[in-house]
């Protein structure tokens, strides 16, 4: 009987940390008071990258995946977690990672809204294809291949360019898809980037089709 007590207990002091429980829950827990500042700098450095980066290769690099870009994207979450976070990793650190990254979203998620300072968070929606035509320098602005415009229109069930009255490119890197026949209110095209190819080809259609029958 007493080896039989005895056993579970010695196992229980061997599976014990070094330094004990409290040291070591201390340890991957808490974090020191001098790392508190250099985690939030450290996340909002990393926010302040990150929305530089999207802002040069746009945010289709975020939407439009292959199977390389999603290891790609893990990688780079992983290695941004891993320089916010620091050596070594806590769950405070992570908490206070985490809370510092979400108030930056939501000073730049108001930022958004404030028309001067709108263009300099996030890019304007852009007209990529006007009445079946591609509007290649808006592709390249927007970093749209043809595959992502083709693909776009397939998702829509559009069978030829013709039936395509425009195309957008939306801030959040989806691809909008408005087909001929739909009446567009002026409304749904303030602050797009080259809304005159949609209006103005309306009415050059008109003129050329009247000179045609002339």
């Amino acid at each position: 009987m007493a080896s039989m007590t005895t056993a579970p207990t010695s196992t229980l002091v061997l599976a014990a940390p070094p330094g004990g429980w409290g040291s070591a829950l201390a340890d991957s827990l808490g974090i020191a008071l001098w790392r508190i500042p250099v985690v939030i700098a450290s996340a909002i450095g990393v926010y302040l990258a990150f929305l530089v980066l999207v802002r040069i290769f746009g945010a289709r690099a975020l939407t439009a995946w292959s199977t390389f870009d999603a290891v790609v994207i893990i990688m780079f979450g992983a290695v941004a977690g891993r320089a916010v976070l620091g050596h070594p990793p806590t769950l405070a650190a992570g908490l206070i990672g985490l809370v510092t990254l979400m108030v930056m979203e939501a000073v730049f998620g108001q930022a958004r809204n404030l028309r001067q300072l709108r263009g300099a968070v996030a890019s304007a929606p852009e007209v990529v294809m006007a009445h079946g035509e591609v509007v290649e320098r808006a592709l390249r602005r927007q970093h749209v291949t043809e595959f992502d415009l083709t693909s776009a229109l397939r998702r829509a069930g559009v069978s030829d360019p013709s039936q395509v009255q425009c195309v957008i490119a939306e801030p959040t890197g989806a691809l909008s898809v408005l087909r001929v026949g739909e009446d567009i209110n002026p409304w749904l095209l303030r602050g797009v980037v080259g809304a005159h190819l949609v209006t103005r080809q309306d009415g050059d259609g008109g003129s050329g089709e009247s000179g045609t029958s002339d």
